[in-house]
């Protein structure tokens, strides 16, 4: 009976397992099919290092360089924000939190990650904008510094659960030596436990800056979605954002332009998965 159920439950895993690479091969095949001809008819160098975009002109233009730097730009201002301020969270949670408020910002956390991504944008535009724009004296505060604020908060829940979860899991007979040695509980922390738990640090990053690079609508309403070149302080519009404004009207080659940025988005993800992943493996083989 237990035997069966082990090829029972094996099938199945196979099959789940099956089912998820069969759909990222078809969400890649179809974005090649439907973004390749875009970029020919445009000319990769046009459409990856042209700085205007104007997709409903007489004469239309298809540079997507301004939502490239601005989606890096807002990635990385928000992974700077938001890996320290969760990390230490994470860290302050997992080894000096008593239960009770570990268990209380547990569940903040998780309400946070609970909690739509249009609602971030709503409170953002009635909240941070004005106050951006009061703060410092700009006419319109929906900018690329309202953008990575967002997209920092949002990228928090991830960071601290997944970083915190690592942390528990380090056995606890590596602090106490650690301790039985001599060093402090910082020192035992910082170099002892963090290291310990590093492969699983990094994937909280992992999942940070796939939710900072992928989300649209937080930043669509916070950031003035205008195709500038990116400025702190300046209207911008990302790559998402480039997407879900025009695809609901776009036909002909804007549409086609439209998957070509899809298409740019899901390998810059891409390459960035497989950088990181690449320096997960580097940790684990020099621990």
């Amino acid at each position: 009976m237990n035997k069966a159920a082990d090829k029972i439950m094996h099938g199945l895993f196979l099959v789940c397992g099956l089912i998820a690479i069969a759909c990222v091969c078809t969400i890649t095949i179809y974005l090649i099919i439907s973004g390749i001809p875009a970029i020919k008819e445009i000319g990769i160098v046009k459409f990856l290092f042209g700085t205007t975009w104007a997709s409903t002109a007489k004469e239309p233009m298809f540079g997507i360089l301004p939502f490239i730097l601005t989606s890096i730009f807002g990635t990385l201002g928000a992974i700077l924000i938001g890996v320290p301020v969760g990390f230490f969270t994470a860290l302050y949670l997992s080894k000096f939190a008593n239960l009770h408020i570990k268990k209380t910002v547990g569940f903040v956390v998780t309400l946070l990650a609970s909690i739509p991504s249009v609602v971030y944008g709503l409170v953002g535009m009635l909240v941070l904008v004005p106050a951006i724009r009061t703060v410092f004296g700009i006419p319109d505060g929906a900018t690329l510094f309202a953008a990575i604020l967002v997209l920092a908060i949002m990228i928090l829940p991830s960071i601290i659960s997944v970083s915190m979860t690592a942390l528990d899991a380090v056995p606890q007979k590596y602090e106490h030596g650690a301790l039985a040695l001599g060093a402090t509980e910082c020192e035992t922390y910082l170099k002892v436990s963090v290291p310990a738990a590093k492969s699983g640090i990094i994937a909280s990053i992992v999942l940070g800056v796939g939710r900072a690079i992928g989300e649209a609508m937080a930043v669509m309403m916070v950031s003035g979605n205008v195709a500038n070149m990116p400025k702190l302080f300046g209207s911008v519009r990302f790559l998402t954002t480039a997407i879900a404004s025009e695809m609901s009207y776009a036909s002909g080659l804007q549409k086609e332009a439209l998957f070509s940025i899809a298409l740019v988005l899901f390998v810059f993800i891409m390459l960035i998965n497989l950088v990181l992943r690449k320096v997960m493996k580097g940790g684990k083989e020099n621990a």
